[in-house]
């Protein structure tokens, strides 16, 4: 058992899924059911897109600026995507841990494979569309793939599905309201697990004992 759990720790769930497989709009549904939850705002050097606000769906800095903290080994995973780049502070994610919080951290592959080195403790969830079809019609939605666009993503849908094995859980998302309720199901089921909650049951073993 690593030193965070002994230090009774919070749960950190990572969470992966291809491009409109609706990750996002999962998170949002769970973080309202459980508002004690946290989510990990990463660190990307993509301009907003429409409705997204900055500390909030991510910190939005310069290049240099993203530079500058992998020089000094702020992030404990990054990448670059599509010319983007996307980095996790490890600060962030220990000391959240550390004060008991249980948090979402959204990652592609990579990213989370990188994270369970780090954390194999960790809780790794994969969201999947329900087809191929499904997800052409929710990337079509948006209204900004060309066709170019649409054969990368969808490229690099078929690399991350291929990932998906290596993950905890695998959640299927044809109708958002049942895919949070699995969702939810997979944390409060977590949260009970027995190296979880020993340090309870070890402080009553020790009271009878007494």
């Amino acid at each position: 058992m690593s030193d965070l759990m002994e230090k009774r720790a919070g749960l950190l769930l990572v969470i992966s899924a291809p491009s409109g497989a609706g990750k996002t709009s999962i998170c949002r549904e769970v973080l309202k059911m459980f508002p004690d939850m946290v989510y990990s705002v990463s660190y990307t050097t993509r301009q907003p897109r429409p409705g997204e606000v900055d500390g909030r769906d991510y910190r939005f800095i310069s290049r240099d600026e993203f530079n500058r903290m992998i020089d000094s080994g702020e992030f404990i995973e990054w990448n670059e995507v599509y010319g983007c780049l996307y980095g996790t502070s490890g600060h962030d994610i220990r000391s959240l841990l550390k004060a008991g919080r249980d948090i979402f951290l959204d990652l592609d592959t990579k990213g989370a494979a990188n994270i369970r080195k780090v954390f194999p403790e960790a809780v790794y969830i994969f969201i999947s569309p329900p087809s191929i079809g499904e997800l052409r019609k929710r990337l079509n939605k948006r209204g900004s793939e060309s066709p170019d666009t649409m054969k990368v993503r969808l490229g690099r849908a078929l690399a991350e599905l291929k990932e998906a094995f290596r993950y905890d859980y695998l959640i299927f998302n044809e109708k958002l309201s049942h895919a949070v309720e699995e969702f939810k199901s997979v944390y409060l089921a977590e949260k009970c697990r027995t190296e979880r909650l020993e340090y309870k049951l070890k402080k009553i073993i020790k009271e009878l004992e007494e």
